[in-house]
C-alpha cells in the first residue's frame, strides 16, 4: 500500500478563543519567567497573491499548544510575541481569499488549504504568506415572459484533473434571486461552465409529477441550456477566471412547451410491469450523452414520468428486479446475490405533443467482467483467493471516470453485480469510460488491463446496454517494487522560518491503471518517503515546490512543462533509492 505524506491534510483541532498579545502582554517579557529563553517573537507580512499589495486584516494564527494570533496592520504585517521555540503551524486566513491548494485537485475541497510549518527560534527571519483572492461567476436570467426569473436552478461545473486526467466534475449549485440574478462566489481560479436546469412556469421541478396523474397535461417552461444558449454540453462555452476575477454569464431563456413522457419498464412474460424505485433511469440525447432531465417513478400508476421540450431522446432504464422473478419464455434473471439488474432502452421523439405508454423492453443488463490473471513471483505468497472469502471486489476496486467531455453527474453510477475469487462484474450508464484501479491487499500490484485489443491504461472503453463490453483482463503480481524518496542532504533540517513543502508526482512510463496520488515530502516529517507495492517498470519523479494541474496521462502536457523529471527503474521485488531533485524555495 503507499505510505502518503499529506501537506496538512489532517483536520485541526477544535479552535479555542485566539489570544491576541499586546506588547505588556507578551509572557516572555514578564519579570522572572522560567521559560523566557525558550519563547520567541513570530513576525512577517501577509500579501495579495492576485496584486502583490499588502494584505491588511488578515488573522495569522499559530495552532496547537501555542494557539495565539493576531491581525495584520495596513501594511500587511503581523507579530505574535510568545510563541514557544520549535516546531508551530501556522494557518492565514482572510475571508475572500484562499491559501496554497492542496496536492490532489479534487472540488469542494476547503479554501483554507494546507497550514504552514514553521521553525520558531530566538532569531526569527521575516515570514512572507500569500494569500490568493477568491473569483466568482455571475450573471443574470432574462426569460422571454418578461417575468423575474426567481428561483431559477443552475449548476457549475469545473475542470480538474484527476488521475492525471482532466474531467469535469460538479462544483456547485445555486438559485436565483427575486431579480433574477445568480453568483457563485468564493471559487478558486480555473476553467468553468454554467448551465440552467429545467424549470416549468406550474412547478418548482420540471420533473415533478402527480402522484397517479395520467402525465396528460402539457405546461409550458424553460428547458436546461448550457451557457451561452446550447442544449448540450458539446456546445457549452468554457469560463476561464484568474485569481481575483469575477467573470459574467447571462441568460436568455425562451419559453417552450413541455410534454409528458411516460414509460413502462416490462419483461418479456412478465404478468407485472417492472418497479423502479428511487433514481432508476436517465434521459439522453440521440448521441446518448446525458440531459439534466431525470425522469421520476409514479408509484400509483408504476410509470416512469418527466416532461420534455420537443427533441429526440433516449431514455434509459436499469434497476435491479427481486432474485425471486423468473420469466417464462424469455430469459431468465439470475437470482444470485446482487445479480438482478435489468435495464433497456427505448428511444422517441417529442413533436408537439404528449408521448405516453413508452414500453422499455428489459432484460438482463449484460456483465462487464473483469477476469484477473495472478502471477505468483514472491516466496511465500499465495494466492489471492486462497482465503475463500476473499474475492474480486474484495481484491480490487474499479472507479470509473467519464472520457467523452460529459459532467459527472448523481444519475452516472456503477451497480454492482456478483463476484468470484478471480473476477468481478458491473454495469454502468452508457458511456465512453477511463479506468482507474485500486488494490486493497497489500503485496500486490498491478499490470496492464485489457478489453479485446485495447488497453484501457490508455484508451477509453465504451459502454452500451446492447451488449457486454469486451472481455476484460487484470494482471496482477506479487513480485511488488518499493522506492524510497528522499531528501538532499541540506534539507535534512530546516532552518528558523517556514518550512518548505515540496510536492512529488510519480508518473509510471508504461500503461497501467493504477494512479499514484501527489505527495509531500518536507523536513519535519522526515527526510525520507517511502511507497510500496509498485508494479515494477521506469518511472519519472516530478518534484515541484507548489501543487501543480500535471496532465501527466497527456503526453502534450508533460512535454509542455519546464521540469523534465528524474528517471528511475523499479526492478521486481527490490527497492529503488532515488533523492529527489528540489527547485530553490
Amino acid at each position: 500500500m503507499l505510505a502518503l505524506a499529506s501537506a496538512g491534510c489532517t483536520p485541526a483541532r477544535a479552535r479555542e478563543p485566539i489570544q491576541l498579545y499586546s506588547g505588556s502582554q507578551d509572557p516572555s517579557q514578564q519579570a522572572g519567567n522560567p521559560v523566557e529563553r525558550n519563547l520567541a517573537t513570530v513576525h512577517g507580512e501577509v500579501r495579495d497573491g492576485a496584486s502583490g499589495q499588502p494584505l491588511p486584516r488578515a488573522l495569522v494564527r499559530v495552532e496547537g499548544d501555542a494557539d495565539a494570533g493576531t491581525l495584520t496592520d495596513g501594511e500587511g504585517r503581523f507579530e505574535i510575541p510568545g510563541v514557544a521555540a520549535g516546531p508551530q503551524t501556522i494557518r492565514v486566513v482572510k475571508p475572500g481569499f484562499r491559501d496554497r491548494p492542496y496536492a490532489m485537485e479534487e472540488v469542494g475541497y476547503p479554501a483554507e488549504g494546507p497550514a504552514h510549518s514553521v521553525m520558531v527560534a530566538a532569531q526569527m527571519p521575516d515570514l512572507k504568506f500569500t494569500l490568493t483572492p477568491n473569483c466568482a461567476i455571475h450573471g443574470h436570467i432574462e426569460l422571454s415572459t418578461g417575468d423575474p426569473a426567481e428561483g431559477m436552478s443552475l449548476v457549475l461545473v469545473k475542470r480538474v484533473v484527476k488521475y492525471g486526467r482532466a474531467v469535469w466534475l460538479q462544483e456547485a449549485q445555486t438559485r436565483t434571486n427575486g431579480g433574477g440574478n445568480y453568483r457563485f462566489g468564493g471559487i478558486a481560479d480555473g476553467d468553468y461552465s454554467v448551465y440552467t436546469l429545467p424549470a416549468l412556469e406550474s412547478e418548482p421541478d420540471a420533473t415533478a409529477v402527480a402522484a397517479g396523474s395520467s402525465a396528460e397535461i402539457v405546461r409550458e417552461g424553460f428547458p436546461a441550456v448550457f451557457y451561452p444558449g446550447a442544449r448540450e454540453f458539446a456546445g457549452a462555452a468554457r469560463i476561464q477566471v484568474a485569481p481575483g476575477e469575477e467573470a459574467e454569464a447571462n441568460f436568455n431563456l425562451a419559453l417552450e412547451q413541455f410534454y409528458p413522457v411516460t414509460a413502462t419498464g416490462v419483461l418479456p412474460g412478465a404478468e407485472k410491469n417492472v418497479e423502479a424505485p428511487g433514481n432508476s433511469a436517465v434521459v439522453m440525447d440521440a448521441s446518448g450523452h446525458l440531459l439534466p432531465y431525470v425522469p421520476q417513478y409514479d408509484s400509483a400508476t408504476h410509470t416512469l414520468q418527466t416532461n420534455l421540450p420537443d427533441g429526440t431522446y433516449v431514455m434509459v432504464m436499469q434497476t435491479l428486479v427481486r432474485p425471486q422473478v423468473f420469466v417464462a419464455d424469455g430469459p431468465v434473471i439470475p437470482a444470485g446475490r446482487n445479480s438482478g439488474v435489468v435495464t433497456g432502452t427505448v428511444e422517441f421523439t417529442v413533436a408537439d405533443h404528449p408521448v405516453t405508454g413508452l414500453r422499455i423492453p428489459l432484460g438482463p443488463a449484460p456483465r462487464n467482467v473483469v477476469r484477473m490473471r495472478f502471477l505468483h513471483e514472491a516466496e511465500g505468497q499465495t494466492a489471492a483467493h486462497s482465503a475463500g472469502i476473499v474475492t474480486g471486489a474484495h481484491l480490487v476496486g474499479l472507479e470509473l471516470e467519464r472520457a467523452d467531455g460529459i459532467p459527472s453527474q448523481s444519475a452516472a453510477v456503477n451497480y454492482p453485480t456478483d463476484s468470484g475469487p478471480d473476477w468481478l462484474a458491473f454495469t454502468a450508464w452508457p458511456g465512453m469510460y477511463w479506468f482507474n484501479a485500486y488494490l486493497y491487499r497489500i503485496g500486490w500490484c498491478a499490470g496492464p488491463l485489457s478489453a479485446g485489443g485495447l488497453n484501457l491504461a490508455h484508451d477509453p472503453l465504451a459502454i452500451g446496454l446492447s451488449a457486454a463490453t469486451p472481455p476484460m483482463e487484470l494482471t496482477l503480481t506479487d513480485n511488488c517494487s518499493t522506492l524510497t524518496l528522499s531528501l538532499p542532504a541540506g534539507l535534512a533540517t530546516f532552518s528558523p522560518g517556514e518550512e518548505p513543502f515540496y510536492f512529488v508526482y510519480i508518473v509510471p512510463d508504461f500503461d497501467t491503471p493504477m494512479s499514484i496520488p501527489p505527495m509531500t515530502i518536507h523536513p519535519s516529517s522526515g527526510t525520507t518517503l517511502t511507497i510500496g507495492d509498485m508494479t515494477p517498470g521506469s518511472y519519472h519523479v516530478y518534484t515541484f515546490d507548489k501543487p501543480v494541474h500535471f496532465e501527466y496521462r497527456n503526453p502534450d502536457a508533460v512535454a509542455a512543462i519546464a521540469n523534465p523529471g528524474q528517471a528511475v527503474t523499479l526492478s521486481p521485488g527490490a527497492t529503488a533509492n532515488l533523492t529527489v531533485q528540489v527547485p530553490e524555495h
